[in-house]
């Protein structure tokens, strides 16, 4: 029967002596001299072994020489131990076929084994180009790409993992544009957590930072608005009851105000029609409306004695309408049913070109970037329901360790439930997840035991080595060995979306597509001179802007400051800051024609001279 190659001496490497279910010892041809030495492969190489009607194609585990000898021209027992992960069938003529794993027909003592050829990497490796992408090549042989299976990958999840510095950003934004590339009408929301990818997607996304963000506080569900208005106060019972009440009778309020403007027959209609407003019922509603409320009750002769909790959520609603920083959320000064309009904007319906929207969550107050996140991961679950699967969603979350960490003491309650929520049940609604991290050992195990392809480049903690051991196969249990010595933008690959558990080294993207998180130059920035003289206090000024201080505050105020190329008086900078930031977040939020757009842009630019 022909074979796929000749079996010659040349590169054969010995005989199998042992078999154990899907493990092999090999024994290597010839002794200690350079020839065998040479004909030695290394960890993680693909061997081939023919049966007559398949070939078997394993993986060398681990390389020993019981038996070692003590001169270099004393003969010496070498072995290789072998992992089995699949098998070429032959046809009739004993040509090798597609690839498929496990293995049928295992191969017989004294049976030769070769290194696989490069006809054969590429039948293992092969996939059908409109199915898969190219994402770099494998160690073994550098002429064979190392291909990923797109529907496996998105269907079941995937994960990115990798210390610092070994390019994981820039592994996600290989992946990510080769995926659109080849699917424009994609959809795909990310979350950048330090505003490094808007540089390496500019021409196919739409990005959404602080400025021009657009989620109204009435998306929110109960246990996300008690977070913003009540937070982890001791004691906070009375004040999450009172909000409680409060928040439906606002959102009935809202309606009936709606219903009284629209006409009469309309009106008759939907007021014959039940309707059940609950807590979480994603329905508009003021929060001017909700403070009058709250003042209401508080005119009750009986509630005299309990006015407390009135009182502190009162406050804490004046004051983040006041705040500039919740003006994505709070500021609107008129209130709207844009529910259609921000899920279009944030998952790409219709994609108009840009099929990814990255929501940069750098800028965010730090106590509600939680929250914005659990918001996202909820909404992106919730509209797989509703929508029956019907447009597939990826969800990108990078620093995952920081929304779904393994501590049940830390991070967010309903952050953790909506990620783990599409994590179990996502796949049944068409909406997939991406979990990027750089400390495995700190990201919830039912996470990432739900990713069913892993990219792990080089991880250097045991903590973070051992999850990922606990968690695959024994046949790419060899290859994390790896791990501690890869090299920037390599990795170890395994699961549904690639062939075969093996070592890949990604491609790299040009540099107008890289992401902004390239470890800078030190000494090249310590050679240049300082900046000019008004450098410290333009960080000072956009530092405190920023950050939220308790009415009252006072601050030791430079004489003056720079705002744009202009020095002006530091008081004058300090008032004219918080309106420009509310003025280009309404600019950029609310719905307005062209003629009001340059009326807003005209007035900031007078503001500002």
């Amino acid at each position: 029967m022909p074979t796929s190659q000749p079996l010659t001496i040349s590169n054969r490497i010995g005989r199998i002596v042992a078999v154990t279910g899907a493990h092999a010892v090999i024994l290597i041809d010839g002794s200690g001299d350079a020839d065998a030495r040479a004909k030695t492969p290394e960890i993680g190489t693909l061997l081939r072994v023919d049966t007559p009607r398949t070939i078997s194609l394993c993986i060398v585990s681990a390389l020993s020489a019981p038996m070692p000898s003590q001169t270099p021209d004393e003969p010496e027992l070498r072995i290789i131990e072998v992992e089995f992960l699949g098998e070429l069938p032959k046809d009739d003529n004993g040509e090798p076929l597609t690839f498929r794993r496990g293995v049928s027909c295992y191969p017989s003592l004294g049976d030769s084994v070769f290194r696989a050829s490069k006809r054969e990497l590429e039948r293992a490796y092969a996939y059908d180009n409109d199915t898969a992408i190219r994402v770099g090549h494998i160690t073994q042989d550098e002429s064979i790409p190392a291909m990923v299976r797109i529907d496996e990958m998105l269907g079941k999840h995937f994960a990115i993992l990798g210390a610092t510095g070994t390019g994981k950003s820039c592994t996600v934004a290989l992946l990510l544009r080769r995926i659109l590339e080849k699917n424009p009408q994609g959809h795909v929301l990310l979350l950048d957590v330090h505003r490094e990818y808007a540089h390496a997607f500019r021409d196919i996304a739409e990005v959404i930072s602080p400025t021009n963000m657009n989620l109204p506080f009435w998306l929110l569900n109960f246990e996300e608005i008690v977070e913003i208005l009540i937070g982890q106060q001791p004691n906070r019972e009375p004040d999450v009851e009172v909000l409680r009440e409060m928040i439906p009778i606002a959102k009935l309020r809202y309606m009936n105000n709606q219903r009284r403007e629209r006409p009469a027959l309309q009106r008759a209609r939907e007021q014959a029609e039940p309707s059940s407003i609950g807590v979480d019922t994603p329905v508009p509603y003021r929060s001017s409306d909700l403070i009058g409320i709250i003042d209401e009750h508080m005119g009750k002769l009986d509630l005299r004695g309990e006015l407390a909790p009135y009182k502190r959520l009162k406050a804490r609603l004046e004051a983040i309408n006041r705040d500039s920083r919740y003006a994505f959320m709070f500021g609107s000064l008129t209130v709207q049913d844009t529910m259609s309009q921000v899920l279009a904007r944030l998952f790409r319906i219709p994609v108009n070109g840009k099929p990814i929207a990255i929501l940069e969550l750098g800028g965010l107050p730090s106590e509600i970037v939680n929250v914005v996140v659990s918001v996202l991961a909820r909404l992106a679950f919730d509209f797989g329901v509703w929508s029956a699967g019907r447009i597939p969603i990826t969800f990108v979350c990078e620093e995952a360790h920081r929304y779904v960490p393994v501590d049940r003491t830390l991070g967010f309650e309903p952050t953790k439930r909506s990620i783990s929520r599409i994590a179990k049940e996502g796949r049944k609604y068409g909406i997939s997840l991406c979990i990027v991290s750089q400390r495995p050992a700190e990201l919830d195990a039912t996470i990432l035991s739900q990713c069913n392809t892993i990219f792990s480049m080089r991880l250097v903690n045991e903590r973070d080595q051992a999850i990922l051991r606990a968690g695959i196969s024994d046949a790419a249990s060899s290859l994390l060995d790896f791990m501690p010595n890869m090299g920037t933008g390599e990795a170890i690959t395994f699961g549904e979306g690639v062939a075969l558990p093996t070592r890949i080294k990604f491609d790299v993207l040009p540099a107008a597509q890289w992401p902004m998180s390239n470890t800078g130059s030190v000494t090249a920035s310590w050679a240049r001179e300082m900046p000019e003289d008004n450098f410290l206090q333009d960080i000072v000024l956009r530092w405190r802007a920023q950050s939220f201080a308790p009415e009252g505050t006072v601050f030791d105020v430079p004489q003056q400051a720079t705002f744009g190329q202009q020095a002006v008086p530091s008081a004058a900078a300090s008032d004219l800051a918080a309106p420009l930031r509310r003025l280009a977040a309404s600019a950029a939020a609310r719905p307005a024609d062209g003629e009001e757009r340059q009326s807003l842009a005209s007035l900031i630019r007078q503001i500002r001279s």
